[in-house]
């Protein structure tokens, strides 16, 4: 049963007939594990608490930096020195007392990835590098927990939701393949544009929704492509690999 207050908090959610009341006590039942509360965190992490998620984990080992404030809006100055998932998660305190948040002050990594996201029912992963990226995806794809992976650069970002243990759909690793020494491009060397970080993070936000309140089309099976400089959004299929080593046949 939601409470009188909860009915006005979540009232624009319930008036939407796709997710209603029943959805809305579904998110506030929801928990949630956010990898990484950095330029894709900050804004999701705003919404996904905004919109009641009961239970959101928060894992991050860095802390907040002056530079990071031109896109990471959850931070303010006086955050400055502090533990990101810590002074996240007294943001959230801030913004709905309905969600419980905890801060997670240490990198994941392959060896701890599964037990950091058990018992979620979603992870969204906005990590920085790829390494970590694999290792959350694999952990994600093992525990069958659905996963919405967004990244950024420069101008462009690109979004997509993962659940390779269904036969038909592909996992992390269809799409990216298993090379986890690649480079890695980093904003402080190559630039972000703040606001793209806010798009990206709000629509993994809606990902993380969507997910646990099915509304519209799935997502699943596709990858989104955000081009500011040319003002455009794309969709591209994302086949399943018959010979992927997490999720091939």
């Amino acid at each position: 049963m939601l409470s009188d207050a909860q009915l006005d908090r979540y009232a624009r959610h319930i008036v939407l007939r796709e997710i209603g009341g029943g959805g809305q006590s579904r998110l506030l039942g929801t928990h949630v594990v956010v990898i990484g509360a950095g330029g894709i965190g900050s804004p999701a992490l705003q919404y996904l608490a905004a919109a009641g998620i009961g239970r959101l984990t928060i894992i991050d080992d860095d802390r907040v930096d002056l530079s990071n404030l031109q896109r990471q809006t959850i931070f303010g100055t006086a955050d400055e020195g502090q533990a990101k998932a810590a002074a996240a998660v007294k943001a959230i305190a801030r913004l709905n007392p309905d969600v419980t948040a905890v801060p997670v002050v240490y990198r994941i990594t392959s060896d701890n990835a599964a037990a950091l996201i058990a018992g979620a029912d979603v992870v969204l992963d906005g990590c920085d590098n790829f390494a970590t990226r694999l290792a959350v995806a694999d952990a994600a794809h093992t525990a069958r927990i659905p996963l919405v992976s967004a990244a950024v650069g420069q101008f462009e970002g690109q979004l997509g939701v993962y659940r390779g243990w269904e036969p038909a759909l592909p996992c992390y690793r269809c799409f990216v393949g298993a090379d986890p020494d690649r480079a890695d491009a980093s904003c402080a060397d190559q630039g972000v544009l703040g606001a793209m970080t806010g798009v990206l993070g709000s629509l993994a936000a809606m990902e993380v929704i969507r997910a646990i309140v099915p509304f519209g089309e799935a997502t699943t099976g596709k990858l989104l492509i955000v081009d500011a400089l040319d003002f455009r959004f794309r969709t591209l299929a994302l086949p399943k690999d018959p010979g992927c080593p997490a999720c091939g046949t």
